[in-house]
């Protein structure tokens, strides 16, 4: 939040109070509503700049848990010296403003005082409301990189044991191609420990899932046929880490896998301003939808809880499968114009 919404959300708060001081001048004194507004503006801005000074006291006391009395009787002496002091600055404003040395009495000094106490009350009490507001922001924050980490340690074992499942299938049949498939494989698991973002370009993203289709074109030969349709401007859009290989690794596992017959698999993606969306689509064995929304621990299902944490229900992950076989899965994300969401620190990987 920047410093001149701050100040525009404290000048906001006042104008009640302004208005409030007002109409109590009128009815109190008779005045008009032009000199009542101008008496009444004085006492608010000697308030309000001594109401910066509260809410810094405030931040430096917390509310104690469990309550204390040493925090009632600071706060007691605070807000005597709270009401000492803003009768002082209005009796100066006025001394400044009339050139000579003026103390405010009005309805009496000690209506007055009270007056002062009360406005520390109303003061002190916004300051500890937002100030645990802020505290509750912050425990939420947390608790969603806490989850959105927990899901990228699942992630990483879970795609390890798939790859290496690869390369040990090809060790007896294809020891080169076993060979370059551990290579691929390094490269690729360099990637998902050095990548601690949650939301990378998809041009990124692209070039990891490279790697893991390059293992298993090793593995399947002529039986995987890729096709890529990414259009360029999808290529800067934002999505979750990691997110495109669960997919593709979706569609390889249980289209490509259980089949002899080839199958191809089309990975298209394009953009707007203000969505992303990736569709994957593979010509094999096909799947029940509803068998896979069911089973636990799969890579789509955490792709959804990291979807959850990161966007709320903003985003979509649809699935499909065709009548005659084959399988589709299409990703929309949103586009966040906040280069703080950008690029914030981030989490990881997800299988199925």
């Amino acid at each position: 939040m920047s410093r001149r919404w701050v100040w525009l959300q404290l000048i906001v708060a006042w104008l009640p109070l302004w208005a409030l001081f007002g109409a109590l001048i009128v009815l109190a004194h008779g005045m008009s509503i032009g000199s009542a507004t101008l008496a009444a503006l004085r006492m608010i801005v000697a308030g309000a700049l001594l109401g910066i000074v509260v809410s810094r006291f405030a931040a430096r006391m917390p509310w104690p848990h469990p309550f204390r009395l040493g925090f009632v009787a600071a706060h007691v002496l605070a807000a005597a010296a709270y009401a000492v002091s803003w009768f002082a600055l209005i009796s100066l404003i006025d001394s400044l403003l009339l050139g000579h040395l003026v103390i405010m009495i009005g309805p009496g000094v000690g209506l007055f005082l009270l007056t002062g106490v009360w406005l520390y009350i109303v003061v002190a009490g916004v300051a500890y409301a937002n100030h645990a507001a802020q505290r509750e922001a912050q425990i939420q924050a947390h608790a969603a990189r806490t989850q959105l980490a927990a899901l990228r340690a699942q992630l990483h074992p879970h795609f390890l044991f798939n790859a290496l499942h690869t390369v040990v299938q090809l060790i007896p049949v294809d020891p080169r191609g076993a060979t370059r498939a551990a290579e691929q494989l390094a490269d690729a698991l360099r990637t998902t420990i050095e990548e601690q973002r949650d939301l990378i370009s998809l041009a990124e993203e692209w070039t990891f899932v490279e790697r893991y289709l390059a293992i298993e074109c090793i593995r399947f030969g002529e039986r995987l046929i890729v096709d890529v349709q990414i259009d360029a401007p999808a290529r800067a859009a934002l999505l979750p880490s990691f997110a495109l290989q669960t997919l593709v690794e979706n569609a390889v596992r249980h289209g490509a896998a259980p089949r002899i017959e080839a199958t191809q698999l089309t990975i298209a993606a394009s953009a707007s301003a203000t969505m992303l969306t990736v569709k994957i689509i593979d010509t094999g064995a096909g799947a029940n939808v509803a068998d896979i929304e069911q089973q636990a621990g799969t890579g789509l299902r955490r792709l959804r809880e990291r979807m959850h944490w990161l966007y709320g229900d903003r985003a979509r992950l649809e699935l499909a499968s065709g009548v005659d076989g084959g399988f589709a899965a299409t990703l929309s994300v949103p586009q966040s114009t906040d280069e703080r969401v950008a690029n914030a620190p981030r989490a990881t990987h997800d299988n199925d």
